[in-house]
């Protein structure tokens, strides 16, 4: 019974993160009703770029990137997402095919609601409206930047400001280490640049002591010394 009750929207801590924490109980239970509870493996996609989606995925654990293919085929990974972000939202409620591709980075669980009931909850409910907007908005001032940063940061800047980041928003293991490990491909995928740039900047660091490296496993030895190369002071 306690499984049960863990799995309905009503009372799931996840919502409590994202949008879905506006709707009321009546919505939250149609929600719960129909939703279809998705087990992602690791490097299994969740959807592709250019696919017309009939739903939005509430992530329950695990993490994902999100990337967008460039004419030259070259992917760049425009945001990591993990506990409590809503994906596919954008497309729902525009009514458009997605411009970006989601990729489980480890095993994730996740909750598929339909968007029938995304849509009637946004006509009926004027808080979750805004809500919706206000996160759709905050998606594309995360994309802004990333843009901005590419096109006016230097690789040294954004791995420094990169590694701050994944340090920051999911912490670091027993021995120090960033628990979100991702290859070097993606980290390079992340920055905009080449996989053979990616690597020998990570070596530049780590023979300055900024950090250390234990095969994917990257600890921070100086943050300050990052912060203000991320800054640029």
């Amino acid at each position: 019974m306690e499984s049960f009750k863990e799995d309905r929207c009503e009372n799931c801590l996840v919502r409590q993160l994202n949008a879905l924490n506006s709707l009321n109980k009546d919505q939250l239970k149609r929600i719960s009703d129909s939703k279809v509870f998705k087990s992602i493996k690791k490097g299994d996609s969740i959807f592709e770029e250019g696919e017309k989606l009939n739903g939005i995925f509430c992530v329950r654990n695990g993490v994902s990137k999100l990337s967008k293919m460039s004419d030259n085929g070259k992917d760049t990974i425009i945001k990591i997402a993990s506990r409590g972000e809503v994906l596919g939202k954008r497309s729902v409620v525009t009514e458009e095919k997605t411009n970006l591709s989601a990729v489980a980075i480890n095993d994730m669980e996740m909750c598929f609601i339909p968007k029938v009931h995304l849509l009637d909850s946004i006509n009926d409910n004027p808080q979750f409206a805004k809500a919706i907007l206000l996160q759709m908005a905050k998606d594309l001032k995360f994309a802004d930047n990333v843009i901005v940063n590419i096109a006016q940061k230097t690789v040294k800047q954004r791995l420094a400001e990169t590694l701050l980041y994944l340090d920051k928003n999911f912490g670091v293991d027993m021995e120090g280490f960033i628990v979100m490990t991702l290859t070097r491909e993606d980290i390079a995928n992340i920055l905009g640049t080449a996989k053979e740039t990616c690597i020998r900047t990570l070596t530049s660091f780590k023979q300055q002591g900024l950090i250390v490296t234990d095969g994917k496993r990257i600890k921070i030895e100086d943050p300050n010394t990052l912060l203000k190369l991320a800054e640029n002071r």
